[in-house]
């Protein structure tokens, strides 16, 4: 664990360098700042809760810290799995990689489904040349019998390497009428930025609240997907599953049924899959049910410290938020970031919010539980 001191004494931890597809949740500005707030407390057992692409867990791991990652989503389990639970050295890795990266292309179901050509005026989030290769690597992955983690680090590869010739604003619930221009290159399969983890780290899918029903952590950093803010948006434009329905299918290969424009998974439809935490409407209280399940997650969570990032964007008050956490904890730290103006502010004590009319900021809020 690479480390120096804070203007205040206490050791700073210094933030790793981590590698992620392009992601509506990604945590790579913030984590620096994550890395502030917990340089100054005893932990070693740590739980990145939403881990989403995994750069706070890569980050987590990468530092030294005994990580667990969990998430609802099966290609963030791989991408966790691929970073989290390897050994061996990265160069093992290169003869897989070259190997498919050197396979003919052909048109599957991906090419079907997802390619595009120059010619053609339906708006396809990759193009054909693209799709071709993904058809082939794909089904590649699955004919060479893997190891578990040798697998998840091939797909993490071609899941990066597809995200670097999309033709899309970073997800999957709307394509670009005109080819981007990073469509244009020749997908190119690389070997992952991984490293060699010597801690037993765990990577577990499934709902956040059997993750910590019967396990306890020193540090629980939480990053749920806040429902929008904004009234008239549907809510099918702040769901996750929709976002990255291709990852999903990706990952599984499982040609599932598809429906709507962009040709998305019939298991990724609002009404499947929707998170508590993504819900926009309140309770016959007046409370937004997704603040009431963040109320649930702390309480269940066996942890001495909860780290908890909240976006101004999202449906909460800080009152709300502030009641959370004074009700079973005390907050010990809290951050203010505006990335427009670059801006990192130290909340003061007395729980006001600094600059809380400003737009769009995020917010760490660190606590111990009673």
């Amino acid at each position: 664990m690479s480390a120096t001191l804070d203007l205040f004494g206490n050791t700073k931890i210094e933030t790793p360098k981590t590698e992620g597809i392009k992601y509506a949740g990604s945590k790579l500005k913030i984590l620096p700042y994550i890395f502030d707030m917990i340089s100054g407390i005893e932990v070693d057992n740590v739980l990145d809760g939403f881990s989403g692409s995994t750069r706070v867990s890569q980050a987590l791991a990468k530092s030294g810290f005994k990580t667990t990652s969990s998430d609802i989503s099966v290609w963030s389990e791989t991408l966790a799995k691929g970073y989290l639970l390897n050994t061996k050295k990265p160069s093992e890795y290169k003869q897989i990689i070259d190997h498919l990266n050197s396979l003919e292309g052909y048109e599957g179901w991906f090419s079907e489904h997802y390619g595009g050509t120059l010619e053609n005026k339906e708006k396809r989030p990759f193009q054909l040349k693209n799709t071709k290769k993904l058809d082939a690597i794909r089904d590649e992955i699955d004919n060479l019998n893997l190891d578990e983690v040798s697998k998840s680090v091939a797909l993490t590869s071609l899941i990066l390497a597809l995200d670097s010739v999309d033709s899309t604003l970073g997800h999957y619930a709307a394509y670009l009428a005109d080819w981007s221009p990073r469509s244009h290159n020749d997908i190119k399969l690389k070997v992952p930025l991984l490293f060699q983890n010597t801690r037993e780290n765990i990577v577990l899918r499934g709902d956040i609240f059997d993750t910590v029903k019967e396990r306890t952590y020193d540090l629980a950093y939480f990053d749920p997907p806040y429902g929008s803010n904004n009234e008239k948006m549907p809510p099918s434009r702040v769901r996750y599953n929709s976002y990255y329905h291709i990852w999903t299918s990706v990952i599984l290969n499982d040609k599932p049924k598809l429906f709507g424009k962009v040709n998305r998974r019939e298991d990724s439809r609002d009404e499947v899959a929707a998170s508590v935490f993504e819900e926009f409407r309140k309770d016959e209280n007046g409370h937004f049910i997704a603040m009431q399940a963040i109320r649930r997650l702390i309480n269940e969570t066996n942890s001495r410290y909860i780290l908890l990032s909240y976006s101004s964007g999202g449906r909460a008050t800080k009152e709300e938020l502030f009641d959370i956490i004074n009700s079973a904890g005390k907050l010990i730290r809290a951050l203010e970031i505006d990335y427009k103006k670059n801006v990192m502010g130290q909340m003061r004590w007395t729980n006001e919010w600094i600059n809380s009319d400003g737009k769009y900021l995020e917010y760490l809020f660190l606590m111990e539980k009673h």
